[in-house]
Parts: C-alpha cells; sequence; structure tokens
C-alpha cells in the first residue's frame, strides 16, 4: 500500500490516469484493497490534480508577478537615489553675486557733457562659476556692458553703465538696470541717478 502512495506522488497527470486504467483491470488478489479506497487513500482524483495544477500555476505567475514589481521598484529607488545625489551636489556647489553698490549718483552735471558713465564691481561669493545671463536698462538712454565670461568663486567682474542725456528735459533722472545671473539670487536690480542742468 506505502509502494502504491509514493508511486502516486511521483507520477504525472498523464501517469496517474494511465495507472487508474491499469488499477481497473489488476486481479483481486493483485489489488488487496478496493480501487475506491485505494484512490481515497493516495487522494488522486481528476479533479483535485486539475485543482493543484491551477493552483501552482497561478503561485508561479504570482512569483512571476512579484519578482518584476521587485526589479521595477529596485530600479525607481535607484533612479531617485541618483536624482538625489545629484540634487544634493547642485545645492552644495552655487554660484551668488554681492555687489559693491546698487546705486549711483552722479550729481550735478551740465546737458553739454550729456553723457556719463559708472562702474558697478561684482564679487563672487559662491563656490560655482558665476555667470550674468542679462543686463537690460529700463532706458534707451542707459547702456550696460558686462563681464560676458563666467566668473570664477572669489573672483570679480564689473558693469559698466552708460547715461546719455542728450536730448532730454533737464533734471533729475533715475534709471534702472535688471541684471540676471545663475547665482543664487536670480534676479538684482541697479540704479543710476543725477540731476542735468541746462547749458548755459
Amino acid at each position: 500500500m506505502d509502494e502504491v502512495r509514493r508511486k502516486c506522488a511521483q507520477t504525472s497527470k498523464e501517469a496517474r490516469a494511465k495507472q487508474l486504467k491499469m488499477l481497473c483491470f489488476l486481479p483481486c488478489e493483485a489489488a488487496p484493497l478496493p480501487l475506491q479506497e485505494i484512490l481515497n487513500k493516495c487522494k488522486i482524483t481528476v479533479k483535485s490534480i486539475e485543482i493543484q495544477e491551477k493552483y501552482f500555476t497561478f503561485v508561479a505567475k504570482k512569483r512571476q508577478k512579484d519578482k518584476t514589481k521587485h526589479l521595477k521598484d529596485m530600479k525607481k529607488l535607484v533612479l531617485m537615489s541618483l536624482l538625489l545625489v545629484c540634487g544634493f551636489s547642485f545645492a552644495a556647489a552655487q554660484a551668488e553675486i554681492k555687489f559693491d553698490k546698487l546705486t549711483h549718483n552722479f550729481g550735478t552735471f551740465s546737458e553739454k557733457e550729456a553723457k556719463v558713465s559708472c562702474v558697478f564691481t561684482y564679487t563672487n561669493v559662491g563656490d560655482a562659476p558665476l555667470v550674468i545671463n542679462q543686463a537690460v536698462a529700463s532706458c534707451g538712454c542707459t547702456v550696460p556692458e558686462y563681464t560676458k565670461t563666467p566668473v570664477q568663486p572669489g573672483e570679480s567682474g564689473q558693469i559698466k553703465v552708460t547715461y546719455n542725456g542728450s536730448g532730454k528735459f533737464p533734471g533729475h533722472f533715475k534709471k534702472s538696470i535688471t541684471v540676471r545671473t545663475n547665482g543664487k539670487v536670480e534676479m538684482i536690480r541697479l540704479y543710476v541717478e543725477g540731476d542735468m542742468t541746462e547749458a548755459k
């Protein structure tokens, strides 16, 4: 009986079906127990075999799905880690601009000499190269000129601002220059002002 149970546990579905057919034709002395009892003890039925096969198929698919999901999660984790590292690196190294002054007063000058200039000096106090992307004046009579090359940490650059009062009414004026950089503070405004007197 133990031998029959062992063979039943090791054979495949087709082999088990074949075994059932063979048992049906065995003489009585070769089968000391009734066939149905042997089947009950071995727990071999077509339905149980199908259920077991469906179960093992389900488990195999679930394990494969879990494995695939695990790999995707690992890829996401690695990507997020790289982004965090890059983000920290970028945050740690950043340029920062610092001007010696934000406003320049030309004082009083005659419209006979209507063109005046001044220089704004700045220093990169950050730890990454500083680049001035743009410097735009609020009026066409004011023209800024600035350093185009990157300014390394600790080094300085200049913005030269020229005001041309030719054709303008005498009196007080105040113009702004908007400076945009790649630094910690992306936009800064500079101002020039003065009093132009009428020519005598």
